[in-house]
């Protein structure tokens, strides 16, 4: 960790962007196309973690941009689901991954000397993971129900 450079962290930063823009992607696709008799509650479940993944966008393209970088505005592709399942499998590999990625993100800004954003970056793998335990908690549910 202690190893990377600024130029290398802007770059992973930019790929935490990217993911971020998926995520509000895959949110809000996913609340336009759940169905069934859980859709009501899916898809408010879908769009109130839209404003914590734009939240977490714009904090780090404005952070990129302090550390003199470009932000990209290429998201990642959104996994396609169909059914209400898929839906929430997706998406919990996708705050487990974005949890994983901000942990190791902030371990670097450490090695970085930057406490600020380490923090800040400790609290975004915090959000990540409850948007991930909830999600699974929610799965959990299916399973039991269906």
């Amino acid at each position: 960790m202690s190893d990377i450079s600024k130029d290398q962290f802007i770059a992973e930063l930019n790929n935490d962007l990217a993911h971020e823009y998926s995520a509000i992607l895959q949110y809000m696709t996913y609340a336009a196309k759940v169905s069934g008799p859980s859709r009501p509650e899916l898809k408010a479940f879908f769009e109130a973690e839209i404003p914590d993944e734009t939240g977490h966008a714009q904090y780090l393209a404005a952070k990129i941009v302090a550390l003199g970088g470009e932000p990209t505005t290429e998201p990642k592709p959104v996994k396609k689901a169909e059914s209400a399942k898929d839906m929430l499998s997706a998406i919990l590999e996708a705050e487990s991954d974005a949890h994983d990625r901000y942990a190791e993100r902030a371990a670097q800004a450490e090695a970085l000397g930057m406490k600020g954003l380490q923090v800040q970056l400790e609290d975004m793998a915090r959000d990540e993971s409850e948007h991930r335990d909830e999600t699974a908690r929610i799965l959990r549910r299916w399973d039991q129900d269906n």
